[in-house]
């Protein structure tokens, strides 16, 4: 399929085309700020009066059982959903209620969801160039000349993800976890302040999984990156702060072994998987 076809399907939305300056203010306090949050669909509370609070540069572990609203909180963040109650602010300026998807993720919040969605029929280079933050409509972005500084970014993005090597071949060679990855770099381009990531090794072999953590884990710092995932022990290799979601409000926070030993968690959550 040619890139234009592509480009012209309805049913695939690339958040990386957004462009992205992220002019946000945390000096007076955290990056993401969600303060009494609620959201109901057909009498169903998802979220119920959700507070949470993401530091800037911080690597957050989100865990919880299906249906705790992990997937609501980030549609929220995105402006994908609109809360009945409550307020989520970027830094201290900005009121992501009152802003939609693109505006949002202009911002410089990206999010990756657990499906990657990459150019298969583009190689991996250009793929990194199409989503590279720019203020150019899609197509003049096609057609734009490459510069030295955005064959720099590449180059260190490549670098960041572990598929220099394979910079000449077309994304769909590439094997789930390396599309993973390959999407988590679609975003890096934009040079996000603030990364949603969603079950990102969900079908990796345990090698994959041990170099996706490699790759979060370096992201620290740089950006803030929010992960939700199931899988306890990739949350326990990445984790710094882990939140317990259930029944779309937090039952619990702290350190993996903190969350671990907690009797409510044992009971709604971890015990279930045990």
């Amino acid at each position: 399929m040619s890139i234009m076809s592509e480009l012209s399907r309805r049913d695939r939305v690339f958040d990386f085309f957004t462009p992205s300056d992220s002019p946000v203010d945390v000096r007076h306090g955290p990056i993401l700020y969600l303060e009494d949050v609620n959201v109901s669909f057909d009498g169903f509370r998802a979220i119920n009066n959700l507070n949470l609070t993401i530091d800037d540069g911080e690597l957050r572990c989100i865990i919880g059982p299906n249906g705790a609203g992990k997937t609501t909180m980030m549609d929220i963040i995105t402006g994908k959903t609109r809360p009945d109650t409550g307020s989520v602010w970027f830094g201290s300026r900005h009121n992501l209620l009152t802003m939609n998807e693109p505006d949002i993720a202009s911002l410089g919040i990206g999010r990756k969801f657990q499906k990657p969605t990459v150019f298969e029929a583009l190689t991996i280079f250009e793929n990194l160039e199409l989503a590279m933050a720019t203020n150019k409509g899609v197509i003049p972005s096609l057609t734009a000349r490459m510069t030295g500084e955005i064959r720099d970014r590449i180059d260190e993005v490549l670098t960041m993800i572990g598929l220099k090597e394979l910079r000449e071949q077309p994304a769909g060679i590439l094997s789930h976890g390396q599309k993973q990855w390959l999407e988590i770099g679609m975003l890096l381009m934009q040079k996000p302040r603030l990364l949603l990531v969603d079950e990102p090794v969900a079908g990796m072999t345990e090698q994959e999984m041990e170099r996706t953590a490699e790759l979060l884990t370096s992201l620290a710092g740089k950006q803030s990156v929010v992960v939700v995932e199931h899988d306890m022990g990739f949350v326990r290799s990445i984790a710094r702060k882990v939140t317990v979601l259930h029944q779309g409000s937090v039952l619990a926070e702290g350190t993996m072994d903190q969350v671990s030993d907690d009797p409510e968690v044992i009971k709604v959550y971890l015990g279930e998987e045990a």
